[in-house]
């Protein structure tokens, strides 16, 4: 998928890019890649396919959810800024948030945001567990998003307690996604969310198959979740 084709199938879905995000989206690339070769950001590096599995990939997000408003989103292990700050470039009037648990990748964001001139973006060095018990960020947020970090009972008990009464969770999971989710729900309920919808489509140019889940905050998350660090993946609620 090159520029011009993700441009086309963005439009299909409502979605406009204006040549400053089209700007912003090379840059992205460059950026990158050329970090890439200093660090392990990302085994996929080939413009077509950044564009079509990371750029594009990133934004189906807003396919089924309304982000041209301003709301505050985190995104939990964003590693090299997936999905969050594709979709901050096409609607910046997102404050974002990304926590990540590996120090090279946010001093990757903190120069890639400083190339793209992002303003309304922060990046944290932290354990999501640790993330979320602290008053300042623990249901704060409009939107937490998260893209393959974990499977859904791992990664509810890590977003879910982000996200303010009200808000959603957004999860973005490959093939497989339906298992997760009856895998997921108790660890949905418990933390004090409801799933509302689940859509599953296939990218273009054969892409493979996505699920995007979306879970409703409707009560508060009990004080002792998310467990300490490593507790979630090592004994998940099911």
């Amino acid at each position: 998928m090159n520029e011009q084709t993700m441009d086309q199938a963005l439009r299909q879905h409502g979605i406009q890019l204006n040549d400053d995000q089209k700007t912003q989206l090379n840059r992205y690339y460059e950026v990158l890649v050329d970090w890439n070769e200093r660090m392990n950001l990302t085994a996929i590096t080939e413009r077509d396919a950044v564009y079509l599995k990371h750029f594009y990939d990133s934004l189906t997000a807003a396919f089924h959810f309304d982000f041209n408003r301003p709301l505050r989103v985190v995104d939990v292990g964003a590693g090299a800024g997936f999905p969050s700050l594709p979709l901050k470039i096409v609607f910046p009037k997102l404050d974002v948030t990304i926590v990540d648990s590996l120090n090279k990748r946010i001093t990757f964001l903190n120069a890639l945001a400083e190339e793209l001139r992002l303003t309304g973006v922060a990046f944290y060095h932290d354990r999501a567990e640790q993330f979320a018990q602290r008053p300042e960020h623990r249901e704060q947020y409009d939107v937490a998003i998260s893209r393959a970090v974990a499977r859904m009972p791992v990664l509810t008990e890590l977003c879910l307690p982000l996200v303010k009464n009200g808000g959603t969770f957004i999860a973005m999971k490959a093939s497989g996604a339906a298992d997760e989710m009856k895998d997921g729900q108790k660890a949905v309920s418990l933390l004090g969310g409801k799933t509302t919808a689940e859509k599953t489509f296939a990218l273009p140019e054969d892409g493979g198959d996505r699920t995007i889940i979306h879970v409703e905050k409707i009560k508060r998350t009990p004080k002792k979740y998310p467990r300490k660090a490593g507790t979630p993946n090592k004994q998940p609620i099911l």
